[in-house]
């Protein structure tokens, strides 16, 4: 076995690889770019080496710059994890040229497998279903329309250099020439190839692949089978372990034709056979992937391996770990990716910075991010992976589910509410959706939460720490059936139209009040409506929050979505159903509000018990001025800018209104006031 690799990669697959390696006892060197110094893949290394520029091609595709690293620091072999120079025939060889072991399949294969046409004709030669088309590549339009008139409508084309179902196009009787030129135009810019395959389109197709292992002689073993096809834009995005679709009959053909095909070329290493499997049961071979999946963990849940051990060994000369009679399967396993894009803007990447992370306890997640971190715009927008493992898949289902719903990921817009809300659609549910299903569905999978409910929870996630406990809370408040009713002790006069006080924040630039008709441990009951509610002058629009603290973040329930959020100094981040929301505190837009730039207010009714500065000092941003005790929870009141402390209009003991102005600041140098 090796006793020190280079993982050349980033984020979780490289954090996956490492898991390994330390259970092996197996050092790693670790590489990074500028925009990674900080990254979590970096744990752990015996050493972390600077690569280069955010750039990809200016570091992780800089394979010279790899090699050296792993000759430098000691390492016997070089694992490339997924993406990158991966499947780079090569990078492969040039690995093996060093004198180091390329942890994969021989440059040979990843190069005839990386064309799809040569692909093909090999698969076809070993007897294994291949899709009808058109036997060789062109980038010539006359000959791809050519082609298009022997295969038939619809039909795919397919750029022979790519992968991952990038650039693919469905063709139309209809579609035209425009149609070709623009499929031309897409493969050479995103591979740099243009020619393009013809195939049949299937329709109504079920996305399904085959792990296998070879050891490089012939003898090969699959690892059963995984179904991946709810996708969007032809990317996965939930893949399960087996294809619970499959007829006994139907999986066995397949996982004999992934096997078949893997020894034809002496298959070394780990490897994916794809296959897409029409709504007869007919099926054709798509791909081989010459790489470890992301989607690798389905398998190693349904079979207790470890398949980036099985990688190590295999790459160390020690051939399979085990005979295809010892590789047994139980149960039924899901995996759902987690990514920083907008599902609402068309999966639009959306780098920015965590605010806070909870992952769900007793499920598996291979994870790119921590709380604090940053998600760069630089490389794949995939953050992590949630896996789960059941008796059935009705069991995963529910495990994934539940999983989904206790995960908090603040500070980043994701497609975390669409996953959701896409497990619970009935045809998923019903295991009855094709490769077309994500896009058909999007319009019910994408769901915005509305300003009022985002107004309602970030009022809640602020007062929730003033909640007392139990019903002789000074919160404790009257029920739906009494809102507005005084509530004793003259509270109800400090503010009749919000006995239980008011706060105020910035939603798309617009200054919203959310005022508590009642309020209980755990429970509140906000009005969200009027002209500074955001609902128009005289409306009325009341929310019920349920509300509890999870460490340092708060959740809850409103109108049966769950909701979860993290309170800042300047901004409270949301998430509703797994949708991010976000709003303001933004101390600027209330001075403006009450009195002018400079003006610092109450936020809620309460008393004075402290105050922290005098006139003339000199305060900064986010500097405590004082603090407003208010049902037993303390407040404090922060300067909204840089400058001077120019008039206080309060005292240690005065009672004081949501939103009176306290003190004001004005800038630097200005002459103080008394």
């Amino acid at each position: 076995m090796f006793r020190r690799i280079l993982i050349a990669n980033r984020g979780e697959i490289a954090r996956r690889v490492a898991r390994t390696c330390r259970r092996l006892g197996i050092d790693y060197v670790a590489v990074y770019s500028e925009a990674d110094r900080d990254a979590p893949h970096l744990d752990g290394a015996i050493a972390s080496i600077p690569i280069g520029p955010a750039a990809a091609a200016q570091s992780y595709l800089d394979a010279e710059k790899l090699i050296t690293v792993a000759r430098d620091t000691g390492c016997e072999a070089v694992h490339p994890g997924y993406g990158f120079l991966s499947e780079n025939a090569a990078f492969a060889a040039a690995v093996e040229a060093a004198g180091l072991t390329f942890i994969g399949p021989t440059p040979k294969t990843i190069a005839d497998m990386g064309d799809k046409a040569t692909a093909k004709r090999l698969m076809a030669a070993a007897g294994v279903p291949t899709v009808p088309g058109s036997e060789g590549a062109s980038d010539d339009p006359v000959e791809i329309e050519a082609a298009l008139a022997e295969v038939g409508f619809p039909a795919l084309l397919k750029p022979v250099a790519g992968g991952g179902g990038k650039g693919m196009a469905v063709i139309r009787s209809g579609d035209g020439r425009a149609a070709i030129d623009s499929a031309i135009r897409t493969a050479r810019s995103g591979f740099g190839d243009g020619r393009l395959l013809v195939e049949r389109y299937v329709t109504a197709p079920r996305h399904v692949e085959v792990q296998v292992f070879g050891d490089g002689t012939g003898e090969v073993v699959h690892l059963h089978e995984r179904e991946c096809s709810l996708q969007r834009r032809h990317q996965k995005v939930v893949e399960e372990a087996p294809a619970a679709f499959l007829s006994d009959d139907l999986r066995a053909r397949l996982l004999d034709a992934a096997t078949r095909g893997a020894r034809a070329i002496a298959y070394r290493n780990a490897g994916t056979f794809e296959f897409i499997v029409g709504a007869d049961g007919a099926f054709f071979f798509l791909e081989v992937n010459t790489r470890l999946q992301v989607e690798h963990p389905v398998t190693e849940e349904i079979t207790g391996l470890d398949l980036v051990e099985w990688q190590l060994r295999i790459a160390a000369g020690e051939g399979l770990p085990r005979t295809q009679a010892a590789i047994q399967a139980s149960g039924h396993a899901i995996e759902c990716r987690l990514y920083a894009e907008d599902p609402a803007a068309a999966f639009r990447p959306a780098p920015g910075t965590v605010a806070a992370l909870r992952w769900p306890e007793g499920v598996r997640v291979e994870s790119a991010i921590r709380a604090g971190g940053s998600v760069p715009p630089d490389y794949d927008p995939m953050i992590a992976k949630l896996i789960v493992h059941g008796a059935d898949r009705d069991a995963a289902l529910a495990r994934m589910r539940a999983a989904l719903a206790e995960t908090a990921i603040l500070g980043l817009t994701t497609n975390h509410g669409f996953l959701a809300r896409l497990l619970a659609d009935p045809v998923v549910q019903a295991d009855g959706a094709d490769t077309g299903f994500v896009d058909e569905a999007l319009p019910r999978l994408v769901e915005m939460p509305d300003a009022h409910d985002i107004l309602a929870v970030a009022a809640a996630a602020l007062a929730c720490p003033v909640v007392g406990e139990g019903p002789n809370s000074p919160w404790h408040g009257p029920g739906l059936g009494d809102i507005g009713g005084d509530l004793g002790g003259g509270r109800g006069a400090l503010d009749p139209v919000a006995p239980m006080g008011r706060v105020g924040f910035v939603m798309d630039g617009k200054w919203r009040i959310a005022r508590f008709r009642a309020i209980d441990a755990g429970y509140a009951v906000i009005d969200v409506g009027g002209e500074d509610g955001g609902a128009g002058a005289g409306a009325v629009r009341l929310r019920s929050v349920t509300m509890h603290r999870d460490g340092d973040l708060v959740r809850g329930m409103l109108a049966g979505r769950s909701w979860v959020a993290a309170v800042g100094a300047e901004a409270i981040e949301i998430a509703i159903a797994g949708t991010r929301a976000r709003v303001e505190r933004a101390l600027e837009a209330l001075d403006g509000a009450a009195g002018g730039d400079g003006a610092v207010a109450s936020e809620m009714p309460g008393v004075v018990v402290a105050l922290r500065v005098a006139v003339g000092d000199i305060v900064a941003r986010g500097d405590t001025l004082a603090i407003v005790e208010a049902m037993k929870f303390e407040t404090p009141i922060a300067a909204p800018r840089d400058g001077i402390v120019a008039e206080i209009d309060c005292a240690v003991g005065t009672s004081v209104r949501a939103g009176q102005i306290l003190i004001q600041i004005g800038e630097a140098g200005e002459a103080a006031g008394a």
